[in-house]
This record gives structure tokens, C-alpha cells and sequence, in this order.
């Protein structure tokens, strides 16, 4: 039932470290694409991981275009504020890979732009907030996931 999770060029560590621990609880491969906004040694990623952390099964890249050469044939899904599919129709299946953007930015337009169809969203029902934190997104996409998988 493994579900991949992919942070392109996450920027806080401790969101990186809940997603680990996140990632681990749920059976799932955590994908992380450089560069960083922090090193991948630092104590509050670890804090965050806790002891997890050496458990988790990770797949690191140097950049978007090693990650998609080496995915290739790989199934994705791209999640993003701008989609207009609900994360709630994403077709989910084993080994899907779920795609988040940093957390500042999001995912670059040259992905949301060329991934139209795959394209998914958290639906916000208050005009006051802008985005779900990166972590909470990410949980909340992956047991979707889980409940269909």
C-alpha cells in the first residue's frame, strides 16, 4: 500500500521532521528534493522526527529534474492551492507519488502549469487563510490516501 511523498525543496525543518515521522506511521516512502532551506542534520528536523527519524525510508535528489528522470514512469499527483480537483478525488493507488511545493511558494508554475489534469487541492472554506501549514497538508492528503488504499 505504499504511497510516496514528495516535498520539492521544503524550507522549515521541522515540517520536514513531523513529515518523516508522518511518513513512517503510514507505511509510506518520503522523497525529498534539494535544495533545502536547512541542513538535513539539523536538531530541529531530528527534534521533530524524534526517534524516528533512522527509520524512515527516504529517496533524496539534488534537484526537480533528477527527481523526474528517475520517476519517470511513476504515477503523480501535484498538490496545490491553485488546483480545482478536491485532494478527495485523487485517485489513489499504490505507489502513487503525492506532490507537495515548498512552503513559501508552493510548487514552481512550470509543474502546476504542465500538470493541469493532476493537479488537486485542500479546499480552504475561509477567505482568511491563504494555505494550510505544509505538515498538515500533507497528513491530511496521505490518509486520504490510506482510507482508499
Amino acid at each position: 500500500m505504499p504511497l510516496n511523498i514528495v516535498l520539492i525543496e521544503p524550507e522549515i525543518p521541522n515540517n520536514t521532521g513531523n513529515i518523516g515521522r508522518l511518513a513512517l506511521a503510514s507505511g509510506s516512502t518520503l522523497h525529498l528534493v534539494k535544495p533545502f532551506g536547512f541542513e538535513i542534520s539539523d536538531a530541529r528536523l531530528k527534534r521533530a522526527g524524534l526517534d524516528y527519524w533512522q527509520h524512515v525510508t527516504i529517496v533524496y535528489y539534488d534537484s526537480i529534474d533528477e527527481f523526474f528522470s528517475k520517476n519517470k514512469k511513476g504515477n503523480m499527483v501535484f498538490l496545490s492551492s491553485h488546483g480545482t480537483k478536491n485532494h478527495w478525488e485523487i485517485p489513489f493507488e499504490d505507489n502513487l507519488f503525492l506532490v507537495f511545493g515548498k512552503e513559501s511558494v508552493g510548487l514552481p508554475k512550470s509543474i502546476t502549469e504542465t500538470h493541469t489534469n493532476q493537479l488537486y487541492k485542500i479546499p480552504l472554506y475561509s477567505p482568511h487563510v491563504r494555505s494550510l501549514n505544509l505538515a498538515n497538508a500533507v497528513a491530511i492528503v496521505v490518509y486520504e490516501g490510506v482510507k482508499h488504499l
